[in-house]
This record gives C-alpha cells, structure tokens and sequence, in this order.
C-alpha cells in the first residue's frame, strides 16, 4: 500500500514538475514580448496535450511509464527504478536511430545534389551557376554550409575547399568526391558532367549496398528482440495461470536476487546483439 502511494506521488510530482516548465516558458515568452501580447497562459487541456506530445518526442520515458504501471500493480517501487534507470539507454538508442536516419538522407541529398548539377552543366549552365541551383534545390547543405559553397562558387572562392569542409558532416562524405570532380574539371578542364555521373552512381552503388546488407541483418536482429522479450511472455503467463511471478520477484530475496541477475544478462545480450549489428553494418 505505501510503495503504491509513493509511486503514485511520484506520478503526479513529475505531471506538476512538467507543467510548471510549461509556465516558466510563458513567462519567458511574455518578458521577451513585452507585456505578453498575443501569449495566453495555457488551460488544463493545452498542458495535457503538451504532456503527450513531450512524451510522443521521448518515447524512452515510456519504460518508467510501464514500470510505474507494473509497481502499482505488484506493490513495489523496484519495477520504476528498473524502468529510469533503463531511460538512459533507451534515449541513447532513440538518438542514435535519429542520427543513422539523418545520415541516410544527408546521403540520398547528396547523390540528388551531383545528378541536378550533372543535368545543369549539360543545359549549358556554368558550373559555379549549376552547383548554386543544385544545392538549392537538392537540400543537401542547409545552412551556413550550403551558402558557404554557394558563395565560393558565385564569386570564385575556393569551392573545393567548402566542399571537403562541409563533407564532414555524416553521411555527406560523398562531397569528398564531387570536390575532386570540381578541382579536376576547373584545373585540367575535364568534363564535368561526366564526372559527377560517374560520382553519383558510385554513391547509388554503396547506398544500395549497404541497404541490401541492412536487410540481411534484420532478421537477425529481430530475432534477437523477441528472444529478449521472451521473459516479459513468461512473466505474462505466469500471471495468467494464478502463479503470481510479480510477488515471488519483488517481495522475496531468491525473487529480486533472480530479477537483478535477469536483467543484467538481458542488458549484456543486447547490447552484444547491438554490438554484433554494428559491426556487421561497418
């Protein structure tokens, strides 16, 4: 009874914790507007909407959610601190699937940025006006970066210094290429187009190949989240057989002493299943 009172406090400390950020942004929003014209303090629904969309943007705190849930349920705090303490790695993954998703476009951005400047020097475009318009309208360097390049190629800057600049950013290595396209073709006057065609197909090339090996690597993978899901299943029926797993893992020392080993061998089998992936993909 008093774990699940203290979980339920801290349940509404963390809701009242987010609403008062919420208040503190409008205030800040008021002071820099002078007085707060056009700013209206939001009402009980526009906070819980905020709420959702917090949580929607960070689905890593769904783990303490559950483990909130699940300490309700079997009368005990462990279940919650298990789920905060799993938060970190869970953002850590989110993070590093969003970064992997940013590179992947970065990427495609590039190849379409060579085929539109390849299309652009054939229509009889000079190349500093071609590149200019390619960038424009591929997206592959928004930002400083993109009007960097932009300018070194409108007013004769070093553009293949902008370029190899702005390759350092991941998945954008394939500037690398299109800047030693651009010093050959403005020392030696070779063609150009040429050139960014055969750049551009070499980049389809490694991009279909690296998501051709992604997909071998997703049955494995998958595989590998449900045998780790497998005692959550085990735990299910468990309880649905009358045999109370929650109360024998939580209230008895064999019981949390098992929970503790279970998860710290689950930890260490994803994170070599993570491990494994990663390699394979490098």
């Amino acid at each position: 009874m008093v774990t699940g009172v203290l979980v339920t406090v801290l349940g509404v400390g963390a809701v009242l914790w987010a609403a008062r950020c919420r208040e503190a942004e409008v205030r800040r929003a008021r002071a820099v507007l002078g007085g707060g014209v056009g700013v209206e303090v939001p009402g009980w629904r526009d906070r819980v909407w905020w709420w959702v969309e917090w949580v929607r943007a960070r689905p890593e705190w769904g783990c303490a959610v559950a483990g909130a849930v699940i300490g309700v349920v079997g009368a005990s705090p462990l279940p919650l601190l298990f789920g905060l303490c799993v938060v970190p790695g869970v953002a850590r993954a989110r993070r590093a699937r969003e970064a992997r998703r940013e590179r992947e476009r970065r990427g495609d951005a590039v190849i379409r940025l060579c085929g539109l400047m390849a299309g652009e020097v054939r229509a009889g475009r000079q190349p500093g006006e071609a590149l200019a318009v390619a960038v424009r309208e591929s997206d592959s360097l928004p930002g400083a970066r993109g009007a960097v390049v932009v300018a070194a190629a409108r007013f004769g800057g070093d553009v293949a210094g902008a370029l190899r600049e702005a390759a350092r950013q991941p998945g954008a290595e394939g500037l690398h290429g299109l800047a030693a396209c651009w010093r050959v073709a403005v020392d030696r006057g070779a063609g150009l187009a040429a050139g960014l065609d055969r750049l551009a197909g070499a980049l389809r090339a490694e991009r279909d190949q690296r998501a051709d090996l992604q997909a071998q690597l997703a049955g494995p993978w998958s595989t590998a989240v449900m045998l780790a899901g497998l005692p959550a299943l085990g735990l299910l029926l468990g309880s649905a057989m009358g045999a109370q797993p929650l109360r024998v893992l939580l209230h008895t020392g064999a019981g949390v002493g098992c929970l503790v080993v279970g998860g710290v061998l689950e930890a260490v089998g994803m994170w070599w299943a993570v491990r494994i992936v990663r390699g394979a993909e490098g």
